[in-house]
């Protein structure tokens, strides 16, 4: 199912939700303050996130509009006790793509929740970069946002994973050097104490295994680089 983050300071509340989505086969990581939801969002990758807006050292809003600026097709729901029409129309301004009053139904959150991250995967952009191998799913890479699909199934992508597949795709067929992959991630020096060509060998052996069964190869070429290719029948 998905990965979701679960913002709320109120224990109960928070344990209830991530229990109901739990069952409902859903990966769930909680956050009971601001500053813990800034750190998850920032090591972790999440399909979705349910926010609440009245927060300890950090509001919410400020959660919704760092996060909006930082992931700008994240699903975002609100669920917050703020119930008037201004501080509705003032979190939807900020970037949440639906909002939700305490109290509420859970069938109704879970639908909400459900229509979000079914639209979040929907291959219903602009600007696609597109190829595929004879008998195979399209590979589809969004050219603005960090999300691809093979066929009509998402990839779980890591923002440096999309941005170098994005540049195989769009020079697919023509070798792509490695200085032009670590100038594109503004590499200098070390990464997690990885040199940046053995980083980028690491995204490498990533991205290939997430492109299994696609008739898709990275083709090392010796002293030059990768090149982005069908495999041969």
């Amino acid at each position: 199912m998905s990965s979701l983050l679960i913002i709320e300071d109120d224990d109960l509340l928070r344990d209830g939700l991530c229990t109901q989505l739990a069952q409902e086969g859903h990966q769930v990581a909680t956050a009971a303050d601001g500053e813990q939801a800034q750190h998850l969002l920032e090591s972790e990758r999440f399909d979705g996130v349910i926010l609440d807006l009245s927060l300890p050292k950090r509001d919410g809003m400020d959660i919704l509009q760092w996060s909006r600026k930082r992931s700008p097709a994240l699903p975002i729901l609100i669920l917050t006790a703020r119930d008037s029409v201004d501080d509705r129309v003032q979190g939807l301004k900020a970037g949440a793509d639906d909002y939700m009053t305490k109290p509420f139904n859970m069938q109704e959150l879970q639908a909400r929740l459900a229509s979000l991250l079914r639209r979040a995967r929907l291959p219903a952009f602009t600007g696609s970069l597109e190829i595929g191998a004879t008998a195979h799913p399209v590979l589809r890479v969004d050219a603005q946002l960090p999300r691809a699909w093979l066929g009509d199934h998402a990839m779980e992508l890591t923002q440096r994973e999309w941005s170098l597949l994005s540049l195989l795709v769009r020079h697919a067929g023509q070798v792509v050097s490695r200085d032009d992959v670590v100038s594109l991630w503004q590499i200098d020096g070390t990464e997690g104490g990885l040199s940046a060509s053995n980083a980028l060998e690491v995204y490498i052996h990533r991205l290939r295994r997430k492109l299994q069964g696609s008739g898709l190869n990275i083709r090392n070429v010796r002293g030059l680089g990768y090149l982005f290719e069908t495999k041969s029948p």
